[in-house]
C-alpha cells in the first residue's frame, strides 16, 4: 500500500507541467478508487492513513508503473461493466423494436381487414352508408377471436407455471432426500428453469398486449354502437318525414282529381249552354228576361270555369313541388 503525493523536486523541475498534471490526475483517481473500496483503511488510524507530520513521498518508476497498471485494470473492469450494461440495453431495445414492428404489422392488417370488410364491404348500395349490423358483427367476431387467443395463452401460461412448479417440487424433493446433484444436472435444471421463466414472461407480455387490444376494440365497438343508435334515430325520423310527405302528396293528388272532375263538369255545362243557346237562336229569339237570365248564367259559368282552372293550376304546382321535396328528402 502506498500513499502518493508526487515525484521528487528534481524530477518536477525537469518534467513538463502537462505530464505532471496527467500523472497527478492518475494518482488521484487511483487513490479515490482505493478509498472507495476500503474507506476504513484511509480513516485516521487506518493502515493507509498518513501521520500528522508526514511529507510527500517520492515514487520511483516501478511504483508509478504499478499505480498505472492498477488504474488500467480498474478502467478495463469498468469498461466491461458499461459494455455489458449497454449490450443489455441494446438487447432490450431490439426486443422492443421487434415487438413494435410486430404490433405495427398487426395494426396494418387490422386496418386493411376493417377497410375491406366494413368501409367497403359493409357499404349499402342504396344509401351509400355503412350497414351498422355488419360493423357490429365484425367487432363481435374480433372480440371473440381476441378472447380465444387470450384464453389459449392463459392456458399455456398455466401449463408452463405447472411445469415450473413441478420442476421446483422435484428439486426440493431431491434436496430434502439428501440426494446430491451433479453439476451437469444442476446446470441443466437452471437452464430449463430459466427457459420456463422466459416463456412465462413472454406469455404474460402477450396476455397484457391482448388485454390492451381487447380494451381498444371494446372502446371502438362502443363508439360504433353509439353511432348506430344515432343513425337508427335519424332513420326513424326520415321514415316519419317520408310518410308525411307521401300523405301530403296523396292528399294533393286527390285534390287535383277533384278539381279535374269539377273542371270537366263545368266544361260539359258550358258546352250544353252553348248548344242550348245555338238552338234558341236558330229556333226563336228569347224574350228580354230569358236573355238577361241566360247572360247572367253564362257569366257565372265563365267565372266558375276561370276559378276552377286557377285552382287546378295551383293544385298541379303544389303536387309538383311536394313531389320534388319528397324526392329530395328521401335522397
Amino acid at each position: 500500500a502506498l500513499t502518493i503525493f508526487g515525484s521528487s523536486m528534481a524530477d518536477l523541475d525537469a518534467r513538463p507541467s502537462a505530464d505532471l498534471a496527467a500523472e497527478n490526475a492518475l494518482f488521484e483517481s487511483c487513490l479515490a478508487r482505493a478509498a472507495a473500496r476500503n474507506p476504513a483503511a484511509f480513516e485516521e488510524g487506518g493502515e493507509m492513513a498518513l501521520p500528522a507530520d508526514a511529507e510527500g513521498v517520492a515514487l520511483d518508476a516501478h511504483q508509478r508503473y504499478e499505480v498505472a497498471a492498477l488504474e488500467i485494470d480498474d478502467i478495463r473492469e469498468e469498461t466491461g461493466e458499461v459494455r455489458a450494461q449497454h449490450e443489455a440495453l441494446m438487447d432490450a431495445l431490439r426486443a422492443q423494436i421487434e415487438a413494435t414492428d410486430v404490433r405495427i404489422a398487426e395494426i396494418k392488417k387490422d386496418a386493411y381487414e376493417f377497410k375491406r370488410d366494413i368501409v367497403i364491404g359493409a357499404e349499402s348500395s342504396r344509401t351509400g352508408k355503412t350497414v351498422a349490423e355488419k360493423a357490429v358483427r365484425y367487432m363481435d367476431d374480433k372480440i371473440r377471436a381476441k378472447g380465444a387467443v387470450t384464453e389459449k395463452l392463459r392456458l399455456k401460461n398455466s401449463q408452463i407455471k405447472a411445469q415450473a412448479q413441478k420442476l421446483e417440487a422435484q428439486l426440493q424433493q431431491k434436496e430434502d432426500a439428501g440426494g446430491s446433484l451433479r453439476a451437469v444436472d444442476f446446470d441443466q435444471l437452471k437452464i430449463e428453469n430459466q427457459q420456463q421463466l422466459e416463456k412465462i414472461e413472454e406469455r404474460n407480455s402477450e396476455l397484457l398486449r391482448l388485454k390492451l387490444t381487447t380494451g381498444n376494440t371494446i372502446h371502438v365497438l362502443n363508439s360504433l354502437k353509439q353511432r348506430l343508435a344515432a343513425l337508427n334515430e335519424e332513420s326513424e325520423w326520415l321514415r316519419g318525414e317520408a310518410a308525411g310527405r307521401h300523405a301530403a302528396i296523396a292528399k294533393l293528388a286527390d285534390e287535383a282529381k277533384r278539381v279535374d272532375a269539377e273542371r270537366e263538369r263545368a266544361a260539359r255545362l258550358e258546352r250544353k249552354a252553348k248548344r242550348e243557346a245555338a238552338v234558341a237562336e236558330t229556333s226563336k229569339m228569347p224574350n228580354v228576361m230569358e236573355y238577361v237570365q241566360q247572360k247572367a248564367q253564362a257569366y257565372e259559368l265563365e267565372k266558375r270555369i276561370a276559378s276552377l282552372r286557377k285552382k287546378c293550376e295551383l293544385a298541379e304546382m303544389a303536387v309538383r313541388r311536394e313531389a320534388r321535396r319528397a324526392r329530395g328528402g328521401l335522397g
